[in-house]
């Protein structure tokens, strides 16, 4: 038996038994090819940018469940909007919830008796399909969801139900709808999808429902139901409805669970982990719960363009690839504990496995290593996803382990996994190795978390919140060791002090892991709640911590402290003698203490034999490499990379190959206008490009031969890419459009407010570029919009833009809610300008219904665009 130590420098957390616990992967027992069902979203997309189309294809989202276009339910998320943004970005189905026509929870159907009501929702579900009927090929990717929990909805016991009647008790009415709906949708449009019958749970009324629907040719297309229980609900009911199936005698039918998961769960890898296990291995589709804000892909997209740990797990299952193997975890089908899936994919000679829900220690076991796949030596990558927060931008997983490993006489490979966390996910990739590839360092250095509740308060306000959720309060959010403190607030003398050590003097990354509720009085006055940090009562900083749309929801505010090494004091106080006080209302959930030092500061690796591959597969028989391999690219062939910038501005990403011939460069979807990379010797390409903030897909395509690709290195840069700012104020505004001083966290104090309710309400601003091409747009902005709601879900707004350049037809750019308008956020568009001066306007109208001639009556499409504070103009890339 090899072992590998994957040594993570963070509390191990709860410590093990004597015997230290295994999760086994057997690479022998194939348990079906990959389906990639669990990264579906309920709500999860506004429109067409929120989130951005590297977000939505980066995560590998397979299905999503939305309202009905129009619908009155919440802002956005109108199917037909969705639907080809989705469609576009790899996107298999949009499920549209035909009922969310309606306003309400439980719906609010009008009509004085049941059969009216009926009539009612028909004549809505005939305009629906008749919508969908002209949306070309994309009406292909549409599945047709006629009722939403009917038990508790329509044919239940409320105010507006048909009859005040469960049809769980008397299920007349509801099959007597169904088969007329069922018909009416499918006389409309013959090849549609049906899907139901969309219950809270899976009820054994749902078999006299089969039995119903096959006597009388209305079986759906696709069966859905709802699982806001436990992954072992998930695998015990899929096999009960399978069951099911073949007592009534139809299917199996595509099965979608188009709710799972609850807040304690969504955004933390370590949680979610578990319910993608059941999910691949009942091989369904499943749609994460909508529990918050809709347009943040369930908790896992940040602002337009990031992701979080959550974000990151999603982009990692996505990129699995060829069958699943077994997967025998310490603690089987039980929830809260180590869980996994794992692949195995023999064309491309590779096995990778994500696992998590444990703290503390555990052996991950490969067994049956085929030696005519990896021969006697593996190589082994170990990573790790952890939680940043709902609201918290996420990097690339943490690289812990890189290295080569002797495959036992028994054909196993025990990796020794110490110091987990239960909130993180891991990954482990293996690949042959002994070729003499060259392992890569970790990207991780010492690292430590100090919770906030441990730390030492003074001053008057204090609290200690908690605790948040838990297993058995899995409606409340995920907090880092269960409680958090609150009292830094307006008025407040408060200090909360974290004694910290390290190892070596330097420069330390801190994150202080912290929220604000958006709609809180002591909030709404200014927005971001600013703190101010001292080392040893020494070197203030004033930092801006994150807002949210609740009270619990965690984002991060990052910066920098240098410390020599031993004990240190580090506060966090509502009031400092050289910075000023306080204004909001804080909760603190911890501080991250990361040493920046060589592992963290090097470039970003990302290896081509890693990377979503088409048209060919690695190649591990080259020593020059770094890793396990390479990736030959021949004509047409592709290896996408999903690459992670801090901000948004200037990197260099260093094209490491192998030589054998050339390849085009493209960023996020656009060639680059630059030479072809490669040649005929190893070496490196660079290239200048602008990365947005968050996530970025670069795609390399062979043009020539066959380059072969080894990997990317991304870091960032300064100097080549000259951006050039443009404050809103020094531009032209029209009409209602002004100049406000409001905003205090605008820069230099001001902005543009009031564009839109008319094209006449307009920004204009003159830029002036020093080459004609592909320029980024980068516009800090401001949006606080926020709709009535008629339930738990908050309702921002994401305003709009109809940018245009230079008076050509504008474009349409949707801004996410920044959660106060005084809370600055920067987005990017990709321009064309020309040499010299251009003209960009920015203008506003509400968007009308589909069918354009009615308007939403529930103020949830502004006319309005964002407030602007600046624009930056950077050259995409350099020649």
């Amino acid at each position: 038996m090899a072992a590998l130590a994957a040594l993570l420098a963070v509390p191990a957390g709860t410590a093990g038994a004597a015997e230290r616990e295994r999760l086994t992967i057997d690479l022998g027992t194939d348990t079906g090819a990959f389906h990639g069902g669990a990264s579906g979203s309920l709500y999860g997309i506004y429109g067409d940018g929120v989130p951005s189309r590297n977000v939505l294809e980066g995560m590998h989202v397979r299905t999503v469940s939305t309202k009905a276009q129009d619908g009155p339910q919440h802002p956005g998320a109108d199917a037909l909007e969705v639907l080809p943004p989705f469609v576009d970005s790899g996107g298999k189905d949009v499920y549209i919830y035909m009922t969310d026509i309606y306003r309400g929870f439980p719906y609010q159907w009008p009509g004085a008796n049941g059969p009216e009501r009926l009539a009612d929702f028909k004549e809505k579900i005939r305009k629906q399909v008749q919508q969908v009927l002209t949306m070309g090929e994309y009406k292909d990717h549409v599945v047709y969801v006629p009722f939403n929990e009917p038990e508790g909805n329509m044919f239940g016991t409320g105010e507006w139900s048909y009859d005040k009647v469960s049809w769980l008790n008397d299920p007349q009415h509801y099959f007597a709808a169904w088969k007329e709906v069922y018909h009416l949708i499918k006389g409309l449009d013959p090849d549609a999808r049906i899907a139901g019958p969309n219950t809270s749970v899976l009820y054994d009324q749902v078999k006299g429902f089969l039995e119903y629907a096959k006597a009388n040719d209305v079986v759906p297309d696709v069966m859905t139901w709802h699982e806001l229980s436990s992954p072992a609900a998930v695998r015990t009911n899929v096999a009960k409805y399978r069951q099911m199936e073949k007592d009534v005698g139809v299917g199996p039918l595509p099965i979608n669970v188009n709710e799972y998961g609850h807040n304690y769960h969504l955004s933390v890898p370590g949680q979610v982990v578990q319910w993608v296990s059941a999910i691949e291995e009942s091989k369904i589709d499943a749609d994460l719960a909508y529990w918050n804000i809709d347009g943040n892909l369930n908790d896992s997209a940040v602002e337009a363009n990031k992701g979080n740990g959550q974000w990151w797990l999603f982009n990692a299952y996505g990129q699995m690839s060829g069958h699943t193997v077994e997967v025998t975890a310490p603690h089987p089908n039980q929830q809260y504990t180590l869980q996994g899936v794992a692949t195995l994919d023999e064309d491309k000679k590779q096995s990778r496995a994500l696992f998590g829900g444990k703290s503390g220690d555990a052996d991950i076991v490969f067994e049956n290593i085929d030696p005519k796949l990896f021969g006697k030596t593996v190589h082994a990558t170990v990573q790790e996803i952890p939680w940043t927060g709902q609201v918290g931008d996420s990097a690339q997983p943490l690289r812990l382990a890189d290295q080569e490993l002797a495959v036992g006489a028994d054909g196993s490979v025990t990796l020794p996994m110490t110091g987990m966390h239960e909130m993180s996910a891991y990954q482990v990739i293996l690949s042959p190795g002994g070729n003499g590839g060259k392992p890569a360092d970790p990207s991780v250095g010492w690292r430590k978390t100090y919770e906030a509740e441990n730390a030492t308060y003074t001053g008057g306000g204090y609290s200690r919140n908690g605790p948040e959720g838990s297993p058995s309060q899995v409606g409340k959010f995920a907090t880092s060791g269960a409680y958090n403190v609150g009292g830094l607030r307006t008025g407040s003398d408060g200090v909360l002090s974290f004694d910290v050590e390290v190892p070596k003097d330097g420069t330390y990354d801190l994150s202080v892991f912290a929220n604000s509720y958006n709609l809180y009085d002591l909030v709404k006055e200014q927005g971001p709640t600013n703190v101010f940090l001292r080392v040893d009562g020494k070197d203030p900083q004033e930092l801006r911590l994150p807002l949210g749309y609740k009270w619990v929801v965690w984002g991060h505010t990052d910066t920098t402290v240098k410390l020599t090494a031993g004990k240190h004091r580090i506060t966090l106080a509502a009031k400092d003698a050289d910075l000023g006080v306080t204004k909001g209302d804080a909760i603190i959930d911890k501080i991250d203490l990361a040493l920046r030092d060589e592992n963290v500061t090097a470039p970003a690796i990302y290896e081509a034999e890693y990377a979503t591959l088409s048209g060919t597969r690695p190649d591990y028989t080259h020593p020059g490499a770094s890793g396990p391999g390479a990736v030959p690219l021949a004509k047409g062939d592709s290896a996408t990379f999903w690459v992670h910038s801090p901000t948004d501005g200037e990197a260099t990403v260093s094209l490491d190959h192998l030589g054998g011939g050339q390849a085009k460069v493209s960023l996020n979807g656009e060639e680059l206008d630059i030479p072809k990379a490669g040649g005929t010797e190893k070496g490196t390409d660079q290239i200048r490009v602008f990365l947005s903030g968050g996530i970025n897909k670069i795609t390399v395509t062979g043009v020539s031969r066959a380059l072969l690709l080894d990997r990317l290195r991304v870091a960032p840069s300064h100097g080549h890419l000259v951006t050039k700012v443009y404050q809103a104020e020094d531009g032209t505004p029209t009409g209602a459009a002004k100049v406000t001083d409001a905003y205090t966290f605008a820069t230099n104090g001001k902005a543009v407010t009031g564009i839109g309710d008319g094209k006449s309400n307009a920004l204009t601003v003159d830029v002036v570029a020093q080459r004609p091409g592909r320029h980024a747009l980068t516009i800090r902005y401001s949006n606080a919009e926020q709709a009535p709601a008629t339930h738990y879900n908050p309702d921002p707004i994401a305003r709009h833009a109809d940018l245009s350049v230079n008076g050509r037809p504008a474009r349409r750019v949707l801004f996410p809610t920044t959660f106060h308008f005084n809370n600055f956020w920067d987005l990017t568009v990709p321009v064309t300008l020309k040499k010299g001066k251009n003209r960009l306007t920015f203008t506003a109208e509400e968007l009308p219904d589909f069918n354009g001639d009615t308007y939403n009556q529930y103020d949830q499409r502004s006319p309005y665009a964002p407030v602007i504070d600046q624009i930056g103009v950077t050259p995409l890339t350099q020649r």
